[in-house]
């Protein structure tokens, strides 16, 4: 009787069951072949078409901004190559009228939710006119301070759900955010009141330099949400398909009054985790980054197009073309923005009247400006 209650009383074979639950979901594998057939979404060639152009320009756009920013043309910048089914296909289970709060790497889902380009850049280089949200946009700035958005994301769900509004809230954060206070207060207020919110964890493997397996003992990130109550699922980031599909049924169960969700996507960024001066050769090996480029979110949608002949190498140049033209027009269009004022910080800090020291400096810098 003793050796029955011992083995019914173990906590470890509960956690183990628990993350031997959270495989990696998928639809397309890496030879571009549709391995779960059940599963497929059943999108349209129209939509599988468009997607995919997303996803060329999204590449495109990554890798002038890059060289932007080596110019000295763009301020901060975090490099997105290898997250597009991540990023674009879970932004394209949305609905205009959705909100989107994301974080700094999150740039693309911006521009494809409305957010013109030339804007994105400006908010690059920390001008002020590049946060100026146009009205009737559903976006927030991206989030700098790590994991912050999953608070925010928690709160603009919870005014959709009070105002019965239709609308799903969908956040972004990478593996690191998962390590931050705020990442847990935002899943567990949501799971709370059952909001309707969509939190993705873009699981590239490394915050800056630390690899996952050392931030957390969790098997998968995806089984965090557990402990909040909200249903989880861990997908292959590099898989469009398999992203489109979770984000659409999540979407699906948060507007019928089905409360929150959290998506793990599987992902890898080829490039370094900002411009800012890191160095992924330190941390990372050419083993690594080979074994994962096979598995290349564009590469694998290319070769299932083209199966479909719906895809070839005339669309792509078309796309590539004409992403390059948009960015050459956009750089343009932000470099003729006037030039920041400090009297500008402070007109909009201070939208009504100033304290006597804050007028103070004022005062002396419409002076100084003015010359």
């Amino acid at each position: 009787m003793a050796a029955e209650k011992n083995k019914q009383f173990d906590p470890t074979s509960v956690l183990h069951e628990i993350e031997e639950k959270f495989e990696m979901f998928q639809i397309l594998n890496e030879d571009g072949k549709i391995v779960n057939k059940e599963s497929d979404p059943n999108l349209s060639d129209e939509q599988l078409t468009e997607l995919m152009e997303r996803m060329v320009y999204t590449r495109i756009l990554d890798q002038r901004s890059i060289a932007l920013n080596r110019q000295g043309r763009l301020g901060f910048y975090a490099p997105t190559a290898g997250q597009e089914a991540s990023q674009l296909a879970s932004h394209y289970a949305l609905e205009k009228d959705d909100f989107i709060l994301p974080g700094y790497r999150d740039v693309p889902q911006l521009i494809f939710h409305g957010l013109p380009l030339h804007m994105a850049f400006l908010w690059s280089r920390g001008h002020f006119l590049g946060s100026e949200i146009p009205e009737g946009l559903n976006i927030f700035p991206p989030q700098i301070i790590i994991g912050a958005q999953y608070v925010q994301a928690a709160g603009v769900a919870l005014g959709f759900q009070k105002r019965g509004t239709k609308s799903v809230v969908m956040t972004y954060t990478g593996d690191g955010g998962t390590s931050q206070g705020d990442f847990y207060e935002g899943l567990n207020f949501a799971g709370a009141f059952r909001s309707p919110a969509i939190f993705v964890v873009q699981n590239n493997q490394f915050a800056i330099s630390t690899p996952r397996e050392v931030q957390t003992a969790a098997k998968t990130l995806a089984q965090k949400g557990i402990a909040a109550g909200i249903p989880s699922i861990l997908v292959d980031g590099m898989d469009p398909l398999a992203v489109y599909a979770v984000t659409k049924d999540a979407r699906e169960r948060a507007v019928k009054g089905d409360g929150p969700t959290l998506i793990e996507t599987m992902c890898y960024r080829y490039g370094p985790h900002t411009m800012a001066g890191d160095d992924p050769t330190r941390y990372r090996t050419s083993d690594i980054d080979s074994e994962w480029e096979k598995r290349d979110p564009i590469v694998r949608f290319r070769l299932y197009l083209e199966s479909k002949n719906l895809w070839n190498e005339e669309k792509e140049n078309e796309v590539i073309e004409r992403a390059k033209q948009e960015i050459k027009d956009a750089i343009k269009q932000a470099d003729q923005a006037p030039k920041q004022k400090v009297t500008d910080f402070l007109k909009i800090m201070y939208t009504g009247d100033m304290p006597y020291n804050v007028q103070e400096q004022f005062d002396i810098y419409t002076e100084k400006e003015s010359k």
